[in-house]
């Protein structure tokens, strides 16, 4: 009888282990920390180093945060993206993101540095995987704007009918190329006109993503317009690498009217004086909301570029 006893207990005891894996998520979000990585910058455009945690105050939707942890990331090296437009819109412009996107490369990349290359219209071809190699990245963009695409795709294999799937691209160079990155500082630099037809994510997913694994999107924009003018599609795409770039922490540009060498040096600089800063959230609600994050320098005058905020899952 005693043994039978102690067989039924054991039988409730594996029935009740069995259904005690959902206590995983209540653990997680004990112990998840909130990252954001951010620039400072004074009013005058120069980048502002050696602040400490002190200097700055945390809030998430206007509730002050207790600063876990704090450090300034000048000595990790880079891992970059580089997402090249190859639709019919920037068939004209395709010499001059090559000639940028080597002149961008000098610029910011270092031997302990790497970078991968991702050409996109309506599929997603990594022309050039993670290297340091400057040639070999530019060896793959000469080949794939000469009409190669013998080259191997990320993210799901789609048929897309249309010519333009932007939103793809940095939803997926993010989730299968940057996110696993941990211990280095991570950007997506595009070359695109912000022209967007194609995509399976829409605009919010590819910004969240880049929320999510801390990633900082500058854009390099190169639209054609007609005897001068801007017409609907080009002030939309205008918007839209606005708010890639605002939304994660970074920057946009305009290419064809922007002295780019001063921007890639600007880039460079802030990529080399970026701060880390991380926090328990005082809102331990997964509710899948998106929670305002704002961080506050203490002295008068300093501007911060850090993402929006981030998205409680």
């Amino acid at each position: 009888m005693m043994k039978q006893i102690a067989y039924c207990l054991l039988a409730i005891l594996c029935f009740q282990t069995s259904f005690a894996v959902p206590q995983k998520t209540v653990f997680k979000s004990e112990v998840h920390l909130v990252n954001i990585t951010f620039s400072v910058r004074m009013p005058d455009g120069k980048v502002v180093s050696g602040l400490n945690a002190d200097d700055f105050e945390v809030l998430e939707d206007g509730v002050l945060q207790k600063i876990s942890y704090f450090a300034r990331e000048s000595q990790l090296p880079l891992s970059l993206g580089l997402l090249v437009d190859a639709s019919n819109s920037q068939d004209k412009f395709l010499k001059r993101h090559q000639h940028d996107m080597e002149t961008f490369l000098h610029k910011v990349l270092q031997p302990s540095d790497q970078a991968f290359a991702v050409g996109f219209g309506n599929h997603l071809r990594l022309v050039s995987d993670v290297t340091s190699s400057i040639p070999q990245i530019m060896n793959g963009l000469t080949r794939f704007d000469k009409g190669d695409r013998n080259f191997p795709e990320i993210g799901p294999k789609e048929e897309r009918e249309l010519g333009t799937a932007l939103y793809d691209s940095v939803y997926f160079s993010v989730n299968e190329k940057l996110r696993s990155d941990q211990n280095r500082r991570r950007a997506l630099i595009l070359f695109t006109d912000g022209e967007e037809n194609s995509s399976e994510h829409d605009l919010l997913d590819a910004i969240s993503a880049a929320q999510d694994a801390d990633v900082l999107i500058f854009s390099i924009r190169y639209t054609e317009t007609k005897r001068g003018e801007l017409n609907a599609r080009n002030k939309y795409g205008m918007r839209v690498l606005g708010h890639l770039s605002s939304q994660t922490g970074g920057a946009d540009f305009d290419g064809l009217h922007t002295n780019l060498s001063d921007a890639f040096e600007q880039i460079s600089e802030e990529l080399r004086s970026l701060y880390s800063i991380a926090y328990h959230s005082t809102n331990k609600s997964e509710d899948e909301s998106f929670r305002k994050v704002v961080i506050r320098p203490k002295q008068d005058g300093l501007l911060v570029r850090a993402k929006a905020g981030y998205y409680a899952r």
